[in-house]
């Protein structure tokens, strides 16, 4: 039987149900690259009478969001390959919030919960969806990926089997979630094992994230790139025992390859190359020994050239990823845990009001030595 209407409406009582105090905001791009921060949907009145509540979902006020390489792409760039912004669209999928609430058909969640929000929306029927490579899903809707709103709101309707509860942890280390996220699929497929010697290309949040993660892996030696000393810096604040390297101009990438194999002092089995830049990519594949594999968790430009016949008579392996797929409760483990401490790499906090100059901070990182910067609310 079809719930009433009164059904799907009734939510928490008034009592135990946090206020929606404010009118719900978001973080806006545009095909013309404009930036800026404007009214957005759930309306306040409708989160305060749930009606627009679908079956399954809750409504979450978000209290921290960070920044995504990806946002800053689709505002400055519109576009990540064939992701495309063609309309005014909300940026933001790395968030965590309290859920306010919570339609009837929802059990497994409840009004004060502290959640941190997967941006997957799936379709359940598809070969990946089916065989638990969900990333994969034929149908699938990731929010901030256009035509997709994303999670930099005060208020959000989603899923609830994409809400995962994370007890007193932050909500700053809830939005960390989801790089570490990614990190860790990188893990996995990787294969990455205790004591492998690894190559980590790149010190931006991901191949920050992705050292954590290696270190706490127990692989050694390990290896980092970068073109900013700053960055690198953090590495060594952050992991001790790591080895930088500072990419200079000019360097070629068979001897930017070879200074990187001679700087670990053993060959090097794996390179996680989490820029997407060419010459990045390129430097990894002259760096690991025979083998070896290049695994590229960044994403690049649509098209590269790469050096073919080194990876073909070194038998090297080159492999990618997408996204991931069941790390969200793995991750928590681990914060909760103390195994991942994320905090240090959080740089700079802005409120939602002020996310054009949290956006700006975030693309002059250069300048700023923004790492992850995070943008958060109250509602």
């Amino acid at each position: 039987m079809k719930p009433s209407h009164q059904s799907v409406r009734r939510l928490a009582t008034p009592a135990a149900m946090p206020s929606a105090s404010k009118e719900n905001i978001g973080v806006y791009c545009n095909p013309a690259h404009d930036l800026w921060v404007k009214e957005s949907g759930p309306s306040v009145e409708e989160v305060k009478s749930g009606q627009a509540l679908k079956e399954g979902e809750v409504t979450i006020a978000i209290k921290s969001t960070g920044i995504c390489g990806s946002d800053i792409h689709f505002w400055r760039h519109g576009r990540i390959g064939p992701m495309i912004v063609e309309h005014d669209h909300i940026l933001g999928h790395e968030s965590a919030g309290e859920v306010i609430a919570v339609h009837p058909s929802v059990n497994t969640l409840q009004v004060g919960d502290r959640v941190a929000v997967e941006p997957s929306q799936i379709c359940n029927k598809c070969e990946p969806c089916l065989t638990g490579r969900y990333n994969g899903c034929l149908e699938m809707r990731f929010m901030s990926t256009p035509p997709v709103d994303g999670l930099l709101r005060r208020y959000v309707n989603h899923s609830a089997i994409w809400c995962h509860k994370i007890g007193d942890m932050s909500y700053e280390d809830g939005a960390m979630l989801e790089p570490l996220s990614v990190s860790l699929a990188g893990m996995a497929r990787a294969n990455i094992s205790l004591g492998d010697p690894i190559l980590i290309c790149g010190a931006g949040p991901i191949g920050l994230m992705t050292l954590l993660c290696c270190a706490a892996a127990g692989a050694e030696p390990i290896v980092i790139t970068d073109i900013d000393q700053g960055r690198l810096d953090m590495a060594k604040k952050i992991c001790p025992r790591v080895k930088t390297y500072n990419v200079q101009p000019g360097v070629s990438m068979e001897d930017a390859g070879s200074q990187i194999s001679k700087l670990a002092g053993a060959p090097l089995t794996t390179a996680l190359e989490c820029s997407g830049v060419e010459s990045s990519i390129a430097a990894a594949i002259y760096s690991v020994k025979f083998g070896g594999k290049v695994f590229v968790i960044g994403v690049g430009k649509p098209d590269m050239q790469i050096p073919f016949m080194r990876l073909s008579t070194q038998e090297i392996d080159l492999q990618f990823q997408y996204r991931y797929a069941n790390t969200w409760p793995r991750a928590i483990r681990l914060v909760q845990n103390g195994v991942i401490n994320m905090k240090d790499l959080v740089t700079h906090r802005f409120s939602l009001e002020n996310a054009v100059q949290a956006f700006e901070t975030t693309a002059a990182s250069a300048k700023t030595g923004a790492i992850k910067v995070l943008i958060q609310s109250e509602g």
